[in-house]
């Protein structure tokens, strides 16, 4: 075979088609793209890796926190409070009064059935007239008596009547000057019967013994009231009042503690029910004597001014403070730990939790308040991280592990 033949045999790699190269380089292209799709998926998912953080939440604290010297919880207690009652027994017939109804001394709140009593003290009015007319009677009765004496008396003197004539109008005289005495005994008598009778019948009325508002209504009309509540189905009290001026927290305090409590020493009371409220107290005394099952001492906090929201039996916790609080001190802050706040591109600052991540928000660093600090720029009830703040960055995706 001639030499050039096998020449036609080499691929001349000069003449390859121009589809084939384009081929291979896209090829390249498509290995580098994945090469650089790998490498930012792995950077992404670097940076996407959760960062496990301890946090801490922003609370709303109150000045006196820091100068308390103890803490403890009791219940407001009325210092006046009765159960009123009638000292008759008799049938409710009328009650002008509700809970919370205000009351004042000597109001008639309650009326038992008195129409017996009601005609008694007529008939002791009528009695009381009709010693009055005696009396009047026997004055006049004496009168004609003393002027018929003295007239026998100086006719007896010129001999003109006998001695009998005198004598009689002398006993008549007497007997006059006794009736008189008696009638006016008499009126005695009859007044006295006058007011044993509306006594009796003020016992049917049922009154406030001082100012209060009424607490608890314990009867309605139709029921039997007695003094005792022996009878069946009777009831002994009618309203239960108390004097909402005299009210005071009755906190026990515990034996241990007691060192630190002095009558006249200023607090600070909070109630349940009004949880965002501050109340100035005092301690008014130390009860003398202790719970020996509790091993505590009750302690009579008086509130230094009146407020309509606090009511009898309300739960309240008393805190015992070293000096007087201030209008400022009872204003509320909001504050975090210290350890929360870091300084980020020349900013103070917080990572707040936003969901699963972290946002930088900056703080303006206030007062201490015992351990915390006072910020603006959060609220009440935000999460911050407080550890490790140093792998933290704005936006970071984070995992929570704990508060603190």
């Amino acid at each position: 075979m001639p030499s050039n033949s096998l020449d036609r045999l080499t691929i001349d790699k000069s003449r390859q088609p121009s589809s084939q190269r384009g081929r291979a380089h896209r090829m390249r292209l498509t290995a580098i793209a994945c090469v650089a799709a790998c490498a930012g998926t792995a950077l992404w998912a670097v940076q996407r890796r959760a960062v496990p953080i301890e946090t801490t939440t922003v609370t709303q604290v109150f000045p006196t926190q820091s100068f308390t010297l103890l803490n403890a919880s009791g219940y407001v207690v009325a210092q006046r409070k009765a159960s009123v009652a009638a000292k008759t027994t008799g049938r409710l017939e009328w009650l002008g009064v509700e809970e919370g109804s205000r009351v004042t001394s000597g109001q008639i709140i309650a009326r038992l059935e008195n129409k017996d009593l009601e005609a008694t003290v007529h008939q002791s009015e009528a009695a009381l007239q009709n010693a009055g007319s005696s009396l009047d009677q026997a004055r006049a009765e004496l009168a004609d008596a003393g002027q018929a004496f003295r007239r026998e008396k100086e006719l007896l003197q010129e001999g003109i009547v006998a001695k009998s004539e005198y004598d009689a109008a002398d006993a008549r005289y007497k007997k006059a000057v006794a009736g008189v005495a008696g009638a006016e005994s008499g009126i005695r008598s009859a007044a006295a019967a006058l007011r044993g009778a509306n006594v009796n019948y003020g016992y049917s009325l049922i009154r406030a013994p001082f100012d209060a508002v009424v607490l608890t209504k314990n009867a309605d009309v139709g029921d039997l009231i007695t003094p005792l509540g022996a009878a069946a189905n009777a009831k002994a009290a009618v309203v239960t009042i108390a004097d909402l001026g005299s009210l005071e927290v009755e906190a026990d305090v515990s034996e241990s503690n007691l060192g630190m409590v002095k009558a006249g020493q200023p607090c600070e009371v909070t109630l349940d029910a009004l949880p965002n409220a501050r109340f100035r107290g005092v301690v008014h005394t130390i009860v003398p004597t202790a719970d020996r099952t509790k091993a505590t001492v009750m302690v009579k906090v008086r509130f230094v001014d009146d407020d309509s929201r606090i009511l009898p039996e309300m739960s309240a916790k008393v805190a015992f403070l070293a000096r007087e609080a201030k209008k400022a001190d009872q204003q509320p802050r909001i504050a975090v730990k210290p350890s929360a706040i870091l300084v980020s591109g020349g900013r103070e600052g917080v990572y707040a939790v936003k969901g699963e991540r972290v946002v930088f928000t900056p703080v303006t660093r206030g007062v201490s308040v015992g351990d915390l600090v006072e910020v603006g720029g959060v609220k009440s009830g935000d999460r911050v991280a407080i550890k490790p703040l140093g792998d933290l960055k704005d936006g970071a995706s984070v995992s929570l592990t704990g508060e603190k």
